[in-house]
């Protein structure tokens, strides 16, 4: 079986993960036609000819819009409705919109049947969540938060083993995710502005999300400091964050966020997390437990002759091995590897799933995949747009606790 995809957006995450992943779904029959549409005609050009996916997929190739080719100039927001209008329902939509925009285009994929795939957060409202998930149940449909973090195997094996009791109750934690400097010249000054998202709800979530998956725990408070800075074009945004998550059980998560990590230092960013923990061992002596994820690198240190092009790339580079990454197994192409391909196949093998079985099969199916918790979905992972609501709500306060009600 496959299914065609109509991805909405062409930014950088299109670029680093989604588009290659669906080549390379492809690849394996199980995704047909892919289209893409963007707000531009300048974003589908710079997706259409990035020569490093064209380079680890020859062959492949999407529907672009607006057609670039024939009007370069072209702008038109609201193109994907009509794409949408004219897809075989039951395909995949996927939204890759900054955060404000995803409710409008997720309502709108779900009025034509759509499955969806959705980057995180989705959504900025608890409310919305709720609502989407009412929809997508009504339809028989998979809507799936793209998490990719859950995909990452310390990740699972961090879930497994804390819920075997080995690590006892998580008590503190600390998390950081600081994105390069280069990001303050790319699309996000035009969006992740003082008014519709900042540091922690663009980067922070993944981390609230990791704890409540790892644990089970649901977050119970939350207070965000934010500080303005301006981008090239003078725009203004919270681009540095400080969060402070209390959780049900009364564990603190810290997490700092923001567009400030050197251009010149190596790797793609730095980021990790460290958690503490207390239980009794087998003895019934009290005992601490710890854990420490350093995400940015994997113990790689390389250094070129020449400094990579690309933006952020530096000539002494320590790269991830595990996000996102391209290796030759004899062609044709390049395959591509890590928790950021394995995250979208997953997404993509459990819509199949749910199109294969009947349609008396289906709504318990979908209360499976929802019951399990790998893939995120409105069902199950609502406290990350509580958190986001919240997170907000305390941000635009000055940094006041928001308590989160209890669900």
């Amino acid at each position: 079986m496959k299914l065609d995809v109509l991805m909405i957006g062409g930014g950088m995450i299109a670029h680093d993960q989604i588009l290659p992943s669906l080549y390379q779904l492809q690849r394996r029959g199980m995704a047909g036609d892919i289209s893409v549409v963007a707000q531009s005609a300048a974003t589908i050009r710079a997706l259409a000819e990035n020569e490093t996916i064209r380079a680890a997929f020859p062959g492949h190739s999407f529907a672009a819009y607006p057609e670039y080719r024939q009007n370069p100039g072209a702008r038109d927001p609201g193109r994907y409705k009509a794409l949408l209008a004219a897809m075989a329902p039951r395909q995949v939509a996927i939204v890759a919109l900054p955060d404000q925009l995803h409710y409008e285009a997720i309502m709108e994929a779900l009025s034509h049947n759509q499955h969806l795939l959705v980057v995180k957060p989705l959504v900025l409202s608890a409310s919305q969540a709720h609502e989407i998930e009412r929809e997508a149940r009504r339809r028989n449909l998979l809507v799936a938060v793209e998490y990719h973090k859950r995909l990452d195997d310390r990740s699972l094996l961090a879930r497994r083993r804390y819920r075997a009791g080995q690590f006892g109750e998580f008590k503190l934690g600390t998390a950081r995710l600081m994105e390069k400097w280069y990001y303050r010249h790319s699309n996000f000054q035009n969006w992740c502005t003082t008014e519709n998202s900042d540091a922690f709800t663009y980067i922070g979530c993944h981390y609230v999300d990791l704890v409540a998956f790892i644990t089970g725990l649901k977050p119970a408070a939350v207070s965000v400091y934010g500080i303005k800075d301006r981008y090239p074009n003078g725009k203004e945004g919270y681009l540095y964050t400080d969060a402070r998550v209390i959780w049900e059980n009364g564990a603190c998560l810290n997490i700092q966020n923001s567009l400030s990590f050197p251009d010149a230092a190596p790797g793609t960013n730095t980021q990790g997390i460290t958690m503490y923990f207390a239980g009794a061992g087998g003895d019934g002596q009290a005992r601490g437990a710890w854990l420490e994820h350093s995400d940015q690198y994997r113990g790689l240190k390389y250094c070129y002759i020449q400094e990579p092009t690309a933006p952020g790339s530096t000539i002494f580079t320590e790269p991830s091995t595990d996000y996102f990454q391209y290796v030759d197994l004899g062609g044709p192409g390049l395959e591509p590897v890590g928790y950021g391909f394995r995250s979208i196949e997953f997404i993509f093998r459990n819509i199949l799933r749910v199109e294969a079985a009947s349609e008396a099969e289906r709504p318990g199916l979908l209360r499976e995949i929802d019951a399990a918790g790998v893939v995120a979905t409105p069902a199950n992972s609502s406290y990350n747009e509580l958190v986001v609501e919240a997170g907000r709500q305390s941000i635009l306060s000055g940094g006041r606790e928001v308590r989160i009600p209890v669900s």
